[in-house]
């Protein structure tokens, strides 16, 4: 490597740009997370410190209502989330139970009948909804070895118990479409993926990515008595014209933008556009440990014009290398962003 050649690794550009700097420290109305993980595991590490530890937080962040999705189907995890958290402040905390793949061997053809009843026992343990993890439609295999699409019809009493209990299930089927490309030169999550080498899903041997969001758009479209809630922007956050497609054909399909800011913020023409036109189906949420400068940033993004700006805390953008820009909503949006859409889906007051 000569003198004029670094690596990818050093650079660190400096914008020159003179634009504004907002800082917002508080939102305009209360706020809901609607997806986030309190395990160590996420990199939070809430679970092991004291409620009031991360109530002082969510306080100084005008967050007023949290839902942790991490309790899965263990529930020695779940109940010690309810037992922890939601007794502590049950009117600030909501946790989605889940659904053990791993049984289906052992219950057959009845694992669909097996795993909805046990989302009710779930459920009347305290749970608020069911949380369905990425492994569904791109690992999770059926007895027989064959991969199971996320509109499997044998899960089908699993939909519609949630749905006969009026709770809502958040589904995250698919990473950014990135994942799923040739790690290359042209790859915009490069760095990204590799770093984490177990993020890459390339087809084969997995599923193709239009294979497996046609597959969550079957399932969403067969049972509309029961509200899905699409993780990160409907699992396809740079295609906003597709996840509007499926929201104006199915009227019980919400998204999240957890952990999209940054694909949200470098169209923010189209983003703008998007929260305006689906204001009451879109849910605040970060997807990120609890921090008080995390939401500030997120608040920078949703109520600002400000251009030009890093959409995460990190020296190095781990989700890719722009920046973002604000898309300044209005105030009767962001009420129903921030707030009025997860209290009305997950029963906060």
């Amino acid at each position: 490597m000569n003198e004029n050649e670094i690596y990818l690794s050093q650079y660190r550009p400096k914008p020159q740009l003179c634009t504004p700097i907002t800082v917002v420290e508080e939102p305009r109305f209360p706020v809901i997370d609607a997806h986030t993980h309190l395990g160590p595991e996420f990199g939070g590490g809430w679970s092991e410190r004291p409620p009031s530890e991360l109530l002082d937080v969510l306080d100084q962040a005008g967050v007023v209502g949290l839902v942790g999705l991490d309790g899965g189907w263990g529930e020695d995890i779940l109940h010690r989330r309810l037992d922890t958290f939601k007794a502590a402040a049950p009117e600030r905390f909501r946790f989605f139970g889940g659904v053990d793949f791993s049984m289906w061997s052992a219950r057959g053809n009845r694992f669909g009948e097996w795993a909805a009843n046990r989302f009710r026992q779930q459920v009347a343990r305290g749970a608020d909804g069911l949380k369905i993890w990425k492994p569904l439609g791109l690992s999770i295999k059926d007895p027989a070895g064959e991969l199971i699409p996320v509109d499997d019809e044998r899960l089908d009493p699993i939909w519609r118990t949630v749905g006969e209990l009026g709770l809502p299930v958040i589904i995250h089927v698919a990473d950014p479409v990135a994942f799923f490309d040739t790690i290359n030169p042209t790859n915009e999550r490069w760095e990204e993926l590799a770093a984490h080498p177990d993020w890459h899903f390339p087809s084969p041997p997995y599923p193709a990515f239009m294979t497996i969001m046609e597959q969550l758009a079957n399932l969403v479209a067969r049972h509309p008595n029961t509200t899905f809630i699409a993780a990160h922007v409907g699992c396809y956050a740079e295609n906003l014209q597709w996840v509007g497609d499926l929201l104006d054909r199915c009227p019980n399909f919400y998204v999240d933008i957890a952990a999209r800011i940054a694909e949200l913020g470098r169209q923010p023409y189209t983003a703008r556009r998007f929260f305006l036109r689906y204001a009451d189906r879109i849910l605040f949420g970060s997807d990120l440990p609890a921090n008080v400068d995390m939401y500030q940033l997120h608040y920078r993004f949703l109520e600002t014009d400000d251009e030009y700006f890093d959409y995460s805390l990190h020296e190095i953008p781990p989700q890719g290398r722009w920046q973002v820009y604000g898309v300044f909503l209005p105030d009767d949006v962001l009420k129903k962003v921030y707030y009025e859409n997860a209290a009305r889906l997950m029963g906060f007051a």
